[in-house]
């Protein structure tokens, strides 16, 4: 964990078509439960105090702490777990100081080299980190060697950490005995990135289900954006979008309603249809957690035993 750079000369610019955070998102129909959690989303920078890895994939928007923390509010979000974006490579310095800032009301999750050390790992254990992230969706990152993220694995294990995979479906036979074999718990992104052109009661995502069965296994059922193929996208006030998802999301909250997270994602990084209106993404979730029970379990209780737990709202 490193303190926060010198002011950076010139800023990049960003990825050429490189959608922007909705820039004024509606208040939610849906009224969220007191002590929601939003356990899936980011901060870019900014820019000018925390520059991007060299080695990143791509160039986003300023997103800083001060517009995720007005969002939390505007959406009536209560705490957030900030997920360190790949764009600043293994320097957590943007995401620990936003986590910091939140006063008690935000976790991290980190990614981490193999050769990081103890003090290092303590330190930002002290300043909210809670996991690491292996990612393993090829556009993103240029490999994630397995022997690597073992060593990691058994690191962080001794902490009390979690692991979070980011991967697609297919890739899920090849990775899901690596996957079994790791020392943590592991929180899936996005519930595998599942085909949703493919049946929700089907063979492949019957594949998913199971590896959560089996394993300790927490779920995000987050990102419809990102999976959705046939929408409606989450604009101009559309109150029953990304339907083709829904299924798949309303499967997983009804077979593990005590393993289910929720978050929006927010600023959205690397999409490329359209830029949801993140408070008709709250919006989306009683279409996948459709009574008050679930509702609460997936925004509040589950989230609450996984990074704070023993704490009140």
């Amino acid at each position: 964990m490193t303190a926060a750079h010198p002011a950076a000369s010139p800023a990049a610019p960003k990825t050429p078509g490189w959608l922007d955070w909705h820039p004024d998102p509606s208040r939610p129909a849906f009224r969220l439960p007191p002590g929601t959690v939003d356990a899936h989303c980011h901060v870019f920078g900014p820019q000018a105090a925390f520059p991007f890895a060299p080695e990143r994939k791509y160039t986003p928007c300023d997103a800083g702490k001060e517009q995720l923390f007005a969002l939390r509010d505007h959406l009536g979000v209560s705490r957030t777990v900030i997920v360190q974006a790949t764009c600043h490579g293994a320097d957590n310095s943007a995401m620990v100081d936003a986590v910091r800032a939140a006063g008690g009301r935000a976790r991290g999750v980190a990614t981490v080299r193999p050769d990081v050390g103890a003090a290092e790992l303590r330190a930002l254990h002290e300043a909210g980190v809670r996991g690491v992230r292996f990612t393993f969706v090829r556009r993103l990152v240029d490999a994630s060697p397995r022997d690597d993220l073992r060593v990691i694995a058994e690191k962080v294990a001794e902490l009390g950490w979690h692991v979070v995979l980011y991967f697609e479906a297919a890739d899920l036979p090849e990775l899901e005995g690596f996957f079994g074999s790791l020392p943590t718990p592991l929180v899936v992104d996005h519930m595998g990135r599942p085909d949703v052109t493919r049946p929700a009661d089907g063979p492949e995502f019957g594949r998913f289900l199971r590896f959560v069965e089996h394993h300790d296994v927490w779920v995000k059922v987050t990102c419809p954006e990102r999976l959705s193929v046939s929408g409606p996208a989450a604009l101009d006030g559309e109150r029953h979008p990304y339907t083709d998802v829904v299924p798949f999301g309303r499967r997983v909250v009804a077979e593990f309603p005590d393993r289910v997270l929720w978050g929006t994602d927010w600023p959205h990084p690397n999409l490329t249809g359209h830029m949801p209106d993140d408070g008709l993404l709250v919006d989306y979730v009683p279409h996948i957690a459709v009574t008050a029970e679930q509702q609460r379990q997936l925004l509040v209780d589950n989230p609450m035993n996984l990074y704070w737990p023993g704490e009140e709202i």
